[in-house]
């Protein structure tokens, strides 16, 4: 495995800083999960918000993974559909920026949009319209799109589209790639359970899920549990642990990588996303799964730094430096 392609929902995001949880309680908003609403659902959560402090990113599940892979080198490129907009526009050319292939479709509907509310203790809530991303159809996912990869990544966020998400998994696995999905959050996982049970028996090679996630897919609480339970179904699990780090599960092996501190902890936003860009990029490396763990650690651990999921040329020249040394066995969890 050499190099990824990911496929996901285009989005913008809006990151808000909340003072408190009272707008979580006012819109029935779990914290922690992902909603998605309609246009005019999240106009009145964005005006709720008006005046606090926010900033504006790329975002999408499946584009983040995909952007850090390509900051920590790994050839990649991104499938996903944008509006015939400026911020259509702004996204795409934000991929190739970076040097990540784009297949970019687009739709009739504007570009799609996430609100982000951060909560004081970093944890995030997001709401999320969809627009021109959930227009994208199985019809457009071709075998030419994955020529020149050997890895597919899939947002579990795609599920509300099981047609798509199923087509691109068989497809991709078809043309000889592995496939790798994240669950993305729990009430993901627990309205579309049966559906995604089936997707990663019959399409899924590589899991990414957190404890609730895990939880949600298999009735386990107990991690090490979800991981047996989850890797009768497909090759390799990861399930993160918050705090106590990560459990990988592949074959008969199975190892606990544990966590890299964050100096402040700022914002969840994108933890996940990166944990997987940096497991996925030692993969690629040929690296083992403790070594792939860390790495994952180390980017995850980076980006709650900040608000967002983009941080400077320092943070990512402090990344190198530490993946260096994961890679002559010199610094592992």
């Amino acid at each position: 495995m050499k190099n990824v392609i990911g496929l996901g929902n285009a989005l913008t995001d809006m990151l808000v800083n909340l003072r408190n949880d009272d707008i979580l309680s006012e819109f029935s908003l779990p914290k922690g999960s992902m909603s998605l609403v309609d246009s005019a659902q999240q106009k009145e959560i964005s005006k709720s918000v008006a005046g606090l402090p926010y900033t504006l990113s790329l975002g999408g599940s499946a584009a983040n993974t995909i952007r850090a892979l390509a900051r920590l080198g790994t050839p990649t490129g991104f499938v996903g559909k944008v509006g015939v907009d400026t911020t259509g526009d702004f996204f795409e050319q934000a991929l190739v920026n970076i040097d990540i292939r784009p297949h970019i479709f687009r739709g009739t509907e504007h570009s799609g949009r996430c609100v982000s509310l951060i909560s004081p203790d970093g944890e995030r809530t997001m709401v999320t319209f969809l627009g021109a991303a959930l227009e994208m159809t199985a019809a457009e996912v071709s075998p030419e799109l994955f020529a020149g990869f050997d890895c597919l990544y899939l947002e579990g966020y795609l599920v509300q589209n099981h047609s798509l998400i199923e087509t691109a998994a068989r497809t991709a696995r078809e043309r000889g790639l592995k496939v790798a999905i994240d669950l993305a959050s729990f009430n993901v996982v627990e309205e579309n359970l049966e559906f995604l049970q089936k997707l990663v028996r019959d399409h899924i090679d590589i899991l990414f899920a957190n404890e609730t996630e895990a939880h949600a897919f298999t009735g386990e609480r107990e991690p090490l549990n979800a991981l047996q339970a989850i890797s009768e179904m497909c090759e390799l699990v990861i399930v993160k642990t918050g705090i106590t780090g990560a459990v990988i599960k592949h074959g008969s092996e199975v190892v606990h990588v544990g966590i890299m501190k964050a100096a402040n902890r700022v914002d969840t936003t994108g933890a996940g996303d990166f944990y997987a860009a940096g497991f996925l990029y030692g993969l690629c490396e040929g690296l083992t799964l403790r070594q792939c763990g860390t790495i994952g650690a180390i980017v995850a651990g980076k980006v709650i730094e900040v608000v967002g999921t983009t941080f400077g040329e320092e943070a990512w020249a402090d990344i190198a430096d530490l993946v260096t040394k994961v890679k002559t066995e010199k610094y592992l969890f």
